[in-house]
């Protein structure tokens, strides 16, 4: 599971397929949720959290 900004949606899809060979979950994460997370490839907030 990954949680990713809008800019690393591609990459983090592309993990999971890499990783566990099945279709990608994308997810929008709740607000309260975004403002305590941030991105597992950079320091931006994350809104996705992408898992397989």
């Amino acid at each position: 599971m990954y949680y990713c900004c809008e800019e690393h949606v591609e990459l983090a899809i592309d993990m999971i397929v890499d990783e566990e060979e099945v279709a990608p979950i994308m997810e929008k994460l709740e607000i309260e949720k975004q403002l305590s997370t941030t991105c597992d490839y950079c320091t931006e907030k994350a809104i996705y959290k992408i898992s397989g």
